[in-house]
């Protein structure tokens, strides 16, 4: 998306945000189409489990609808930004709770093109990915989805956490060090001391 697009799309999400909190359920609808998928693929993989992340933005939603009269266009941050928020902030308190899925519990997808050896090789290698993720704290993992999946820059994705830019750079450091020790001999990087 180029950036006359995404200020295109935001002042639209602006304009149906104010429709929502006069109660415009068509408003609603549309937002809730022009956005649920992204907040669905932000709550899964910050919570790596398909269930949850459906349940976190349909919350995240009904917040949306209860809260749209509050919600101010200050300048501060945009519909996506604060959606996006939402969603983290639902999935650190999901986290918190116990009981929750573990990784194992999921699927690995299966292809069907590649021999024995590509699909077992491909396997163990997500299996590994997975769970170096599945290590990091949540707010590290909610840094790296916002900052690489989404493509959202450091202010913004700042802004989404509640973080300053260098608390978020500093949990970005964290993350990617921890990756690096953990997949480091998969990629066949040696270790630095």
């Amino acid at each position: 998306m180029t950036p006359d697009e995404r200020l295109r799309a935001s002042d639209e999400d602006r304009a149906l945000m104010a429709r929502v909190a006069g109660q415009d359920r068509a408003a609603y609808a549309e937002l809730l189409q022009r956005h649920l998928r992204g907040a669905v693929t932000t709550a899964y993989r910050i919570l790596l489990n398909s269930h949850d992340a459906e349940e976190v933005a349909q919350d995240a939603f009904l917040r949306v609808w209860q809260h749209a009269p509050r919600w101010q266009v200050d300048g501060a941050a945009g519909f996506r930004t604060w959606l996006t928020r939402i969603v983290v902030n639902l999935c650190i308190d999901r986290k918190r709770r116990p009981g929750m899925a573990a990784l194992d519990d999921q699927p690995e997808p299966e292809d069907e093109t590649p021999g024995p050896y590509e699909i077992r090789l491909a396997g163990e290698t997500e299996h590994r990915i997975a769970a170096a993720l599945a290590k990091l704290p949540e707010r590290q993992r909610a840094a790296l989805q916002l900052c690489f999946w989404e493509s959202e820059s450091n202010i913004d994705a700042a802004a989404t956490l509640g973080i300053s830019v260098g608390a978020l750079e500093s949990l970005l450091v964290r993350a990617k060090r921890t990756l690096r020790d953990e997949l480091g001999p998969l990629l066949g990087q040696e270790m630095k001391p």
